[in-house]
C-alpha cells in the first residue's frame, strides 16, 4: 500500500491505495471533484455533507444506469451468439443437403451414360441386324 495526496473540495487528503494505482486514485478523485462542483454550482452550498451525499446518489445512479446497460447488452449478446449458432448450423446443414444433391446427381448421370452407352450398343445391333436382313433380301432377290 502507498499513500496518495489527493484534493477534494479545496482540500488535501491522504488516501492509501494498492502500489500502481495512485494514478487511478488521483484521476477518480478529480472526476468526483468535477461533479462535486458542478452540483454546488447548480445547487449552491447546501452544506458539504449533503452535497456529498448528492453526488454519491448521482455517482450510485450511474453505476446502477451502467449495470443495467451492461446486463442488456450481455442478453443482446447471448442473443446474437445463439442466431450466430442457428445460421451456422443452417449453413452446415446446406453445405451437407448440397453435397448430398451433387452426389446423388452424379450417380444419376453415370446411370444415364450407362444407359445411352447400353442403347448405343442395343441400336448399333439392331442396325447391323436390319443391314443383314436387307442384304440377304437383296441377295435373294437378284
Amino acid at each position: 500500500m502507498v499513500n496518495v495526496n489527493v484534493r477534494f473540495n479545496g482540500r488535501d487528503y491522504l488516501l492509501a491505495c494498492e502500489d500502481g494505482q495512485e494514478q487511478e486514485l488521483e484521476k477518480l478523485t478529480i472526476e468526483l471533484n468535477k461533479k462535486y462542483e458542478q452540483l454546488k454550482s447548480d445547487l449552491g452550498n447546501l452544506g458539504e455533507g449533503k452535497l456529498l451525499l448528492i453526488t454519491a446518489i448521482q455517482v450510485v445512479d450511474e453505476v446502477y444506469t451502467l449495470k443495467a446497460s451492461m446486463e442488456k447488452f450481455k442478453r443482446h449478446n447471448k442473443e446474437l451468439e445463439t442466431k450466430f449458432k442457428e445460421i451456422k448450423d443452417l449453413s452446415i446443414q446446406y453445405k451437407n443437403d448440397r453435397d448430398r444433391e451433387v452426389r446423388n446427381l452424379n450417380e444419376e448421370l453415370a446411370n444415364l451414360k450407362a444407359m445411352i452407352s447400353q442403347n448405343e450398343n442395343s441400336y448399333s445391333e439392331v442396325l447391323t441386324k436390319v443391314n443383314n436382313s436387307i442384304n440377304n433380301f437383296l441377295s435373294k432377290a437378284n
